[in-house]
C-alpha cells in the first residue's frame, strides 16, 4: 500500500506535478543540467513509487496517457511552419534528415542483431509484433522525442507494460544525456574537426518576437490542441484508419502551423506548456516501474540503445562529411534528433554558434512532425516482413 491511495485522484495528480516541478528546479543545478529534467522526473517517480509514496498504478495515470499524450502533439507543432523550416534551415534540414536516416539504420541493425521479441512481454500485443513495436518506439524517440515516444507507446500498446516502458524511457534518457555530452566535446577533437567543411558564421536570422504569454494565449492553445485531436479522432473513425491516429493528428497540426502562421504565433506559451505536460507524462509512466523487472530487461535495452546511437552517429557524421556539411551543423542536427528541440538551441548558444540557434529549434520541431510518421511506418513495415 502506498502513502497516497490510487483512488485519491487529486493527490496522485498532485504527486505527478510536484515531481515534474522538482525536475524543472533541479535541472538548474550543476548535476541536474547534465542529467536533464526528463531524466530527473523519471528517476524521481521511480523512487517515489518504489518507496510507496505514490502508487504503481492509478486511474490518474490512465488519464494522463489518454488525454495528455494526444494534445502534446499539436502543442509542440504550432511552431512547425514548414515553409519557414525550408527557408531558414535549408542546410540544417539536410543534416537533420541524415540524422533521421541514421536513427532508422541504427534501429534496423539493432533489430537484426538482437532478439527484441521478449521485450514488452506483459503488453497486450501478439509476440510476433513485439519486435516491430520496440523498433518503432525507439525510431520515434530518436527522431522526435518524448511526444513521439508517447504516441508510439500507445499505438503499439507497449505502454501497457509499465515496467518495460519505464525502463525503456530511463535507458532512452540516460543514454541521450551521455550522447549529448559526447556531442558537446566533439568540437574540441581537432583531428575530427579538420575533416569537415569550415562552419559559416553568417549573422543569425533575427526571429520576430512572439506575442506575450497570457491566460488567453494558453487557453487558446489548449482549446485548439483539443479541437485538432477531436477532429483527428473523427477522421480516424470516418476513414477507418485506427492505426494512423497520431499521423492524422500530426498532419492537422502541421497544416494549421504552415497555412496560418500568423494565428499560430498568437499561441504563445504552447510549446512550453507541452514541455511541462511531457514531464508529467514521464512521471506517470515511470511510476509504474517495478525495479526488479527493470533490471531484468535493462541489459538488452542498453545494448539496443548503444547500437542505435553508434549507427546514428556513423551515418550522420559520415554522410555529412560527404555532403560538405560543417561539424557544428551536424552536431546540432544530431542533438535535435536524439534530444529534441529544447536542447539543440541551448547547445548551439553555449558553443557560440548563434546562427544555428533558430535552425536548431526549427529542425527539432520538424522532428516532432517526422517522428510519429517514421515510427508508424517502421512499425507497419516490420510487422509485414516478420
Amino acid at each position: 500500500m502506498s502513502l497516497i491511495s490510487p483512488d485519491n485522484h487529486m493527490a496522485v495528480m498532485a504527486g505527478l506535478f510536484v515531481i515534474s516541478a522538482a525536475a524543472f528546479l533541479l535541472e538548474k543545478t550543476r548535476l541536474g543540467s547534465h542529467l536533464t529534467g526528463a531524466v530527473i522526473a523519471i528517476l524521481g517517480a521511480i523512487a517515489a513509487s518504489n518507496l510507496n509514496l505514490i502508487p504503481h498504478g492509478a486511474p490518474a495515470y490512465d488519464f494522463v496517457f489518454s488525454y495528455f499524450v494526444p494534445i502534446l502533439i499539436p502543442l509542440f507543432l504550432f511552431r512547425a511552419d514548414l515553409r519557414r523550416i525550408v527557408v531558414e534551415a535549408g542546410r540544417m534540414t539536410l543534416a537533420f534528415l541524415l540524422a533521421s536516416a541514421g536513427t532508422v539504420a541504427g534501429v534496423t541493425v539493432a533489430a537484426l542483431a538482437l532478439d527484441l521479441s521478449a521485450l514488452g512481454a506483459a503488453a497486450p500485443i501478439a509476440p510476433e509484433l513485439r519486435e516491430p513495436a520496440v523498433a518503432a518506439l525507439f525510431t520515434s524517440t530518436y527522431i522526435g522525442g518524448s511526444v513521439n515516444y508517447a504516441a508510439l507507446g500507445e499505438l503499439t500498446r507497449l505502454n501497457a507494460d509499465a515496467s518495460f516502458f519505464s525502463a525503456a524511457t530511463a535507458a532512452d534518457n540516460l543514454f541521450s544525456a551521455v550522447y549529448l555530452g559526447m556531442l558537446a566535446l566533439m568540437p574540441g577533437w581537432l583531428w575530427l574537426a579538420r575533416r569537415f567543411a569550415p562552419h559559416d558564421q553568417a549573422p543569425a536570422v533575427v526571429e520576430q518576437a512572439g506575442a506575450p504569454v497570457t491566460a488567453m494565449s494558453l487557453t487558446l492553445s489548449l482549446a485548439l490542441a483539443l479541437l485538432i485531436v477531436t477532429v483527428g479522432d473523427a477522421l480516424v473513425v470516418w476513414l477507418g484508419l485506427a492505426g494512423w491516429r497520431y499521423v492524422i493528428i500530426t498532419s492537422l497540426a502541421l497544416c494549421f502551423a504552415t497555412l496560418a502562421p500568423g494565428m499560430a504565433r498568437q499561441l504563445s506559451g504552447s510549446f512550453e506548456l507541452g514541455v511541462g505536460l511531457s514531464f508529467v507524462f514521464f512521471a506517470a509512466i515511470a511510476a509504474g516501474a517495478d525495479i526488479v523487472a527493470m533490471i531484468e530487461v535493462a541489459p538488452l535495452l542498453i545494448v539496443l540503445v548503444v547500437i542505435l546511437l553508434a549507427i546514428h552517429a556513423l551515418v550522420t557524421f559520415g554522410f555529412g562529411l560527404l555532403f560538405g556539411l560543417s561539424l557544428p551543423e551536424l552536431i546540432i542536427a544530431s542533438n535535435a534528433a536524439v534530444l529534441g528541440a529544447t536542447t539543440a538551441p541551448a547547445l548551439a548558444a553555449t558553443k557560440g554558434w548563434t546562427n544555428l540557434v533558430t535552425p536548431g529549434v526549427l529542425v527539432g520541431v520538424l522532428g516532432y512532425a517526422l517522428g510519429t510518421f517514421v515510427g508508424t511506418l517502421v512499425y507497419k513495415f516490420w510487422g509485414i516482413i516478420l
